[in-house]
């Protein structure tokens, strides 16, 4: 019954992380890194606002906020913008290629 509970749980967070959208500041404030800073990666095309209409304050979801954090920890250990955001961009696409196989294997189980 336990294990039933937690895998509620997760599905839970996974809906609500979906959900999430957050303004620029509150980005700012969350991940340190200052909004002049997010919009020049936004800028280079390294993240992405959900916003589409101009002059519309820009809002990102979970996977950019998660993409500036690492970028961030990147930096702050030496790697250039460029670097850090090559970095990010592969080990993300490998997270999501292991989590397709996964899914995959466990559909064929069903």
């Amino acid at each position: 019954m336990k294990k039933k509970e937690e895998n509620k749980n997760l599905s839970f967070d996974s809906y609500f992380l979906d959900k999430l959208v957050v303004g620029i500041g509150e980005v700012s404030q969350i991940t340190g890194i200052p909004t002049r800073q997010i919009r020049y990666w936004e800028d280079k095309a390294i993240i992405s606002s959900m916003t589409e209409e101009e002059g519309k304050n820009r809002r990102y979801n979970y996977e950019n906020i998660k993409k500036m954090l690492l970028i961030k920890e990147l930096m702050e250990e030496g790697y250039t913008l460029d670097a850090s955001a090559e970095k990010v961009q592969k080990r993300m696409e490998m997270i999501e290629n292991t989590l397709d196989t996964l899914h995959k294997l466990q559909n064929k189980k069903s």
